[in-house]
């Protein structure tokens, strides 16, 4: 073979020459190239607010005398929940076992029924004039269903049951009831 034939098929330079030719055949299959540009989105939705309006309120009491308030009684507690409109609601209420004296020296037993409480997915706040919603529902579990009204309102009225022993101590009681909502995704 001939010096000019041994240069020509060196590995490297047949490696480089086969690269080139294959590069030149492959680029004429090329038909075209687009680019589309997609979009992401989302909407927030409107913030929740929750505010205890009225309290859940047995008023005067007697000793060893069981005393009760129904959800539909003006002395109902009131809580109202602003936020998007027909959005889905997870709602949660802690429930006192017994209020107590400022000083904490006393306890009086506080129940609530599977019953005590009423969801209101319209606009009204007043306990004694229903709207539309989920009355007499279990205030330990709402419903997965519960929903805020189209207006982006809705009120829950608590009702319950104090049980005063028949030497109870006189004087003021209180205890909390803390109300937890959230949006759930539907």
């Amino acid at each position: 073979m001939n010096a000019e034939l041994k240069r020509i098929f060196r590995p490297k330079a047949l490696f480089i020459a086969i690269c080139t030719v294959a590069l030149g055949l492959s680029s004429g299959n090329v038909k075209a190239q687009d680019v589309a540009v997609g979009q992401a989105t989302a909407t927030v939705q409107a913030v929740l607010t929750v505010t205890s309006t009225s309290a859940l309120a047995f008023g005067t009491v007697f000793q060893g005398v069981p005393t009760s308030i129904a959800n539909s009684n003006a002395n109902a507690g009131v809580f109202t929940i602003t936020g998007q409109g027909l959005a889905g609601l997870a709602i949660f209420m802690q429930l006192p076992d017994y209020l107590s004296t400022a000083t904490g020296d006393d306890r009086l037993v506080v129940a609530f029924s599977t019953t005590d409480a009423s969801v209101d997915s319209t606009t009204n706040v007043n306990p004694a004039a229903f709207g539309v919603g989920w009355q007499n529902t279990n205030p330990h579990n709402f419903a997965s269903a519960t929903t805020m009204g189209g207006g982006g309102q809705a009120a829950i009225f608590l009702g319950g049951k104090v049980m005063p022993t028949v030497d109870q101590t006189a004087g003021a009681y209180t205890g909390d009831v803390i109300l937890t909502v959230s949006y759930n995704g539907t």
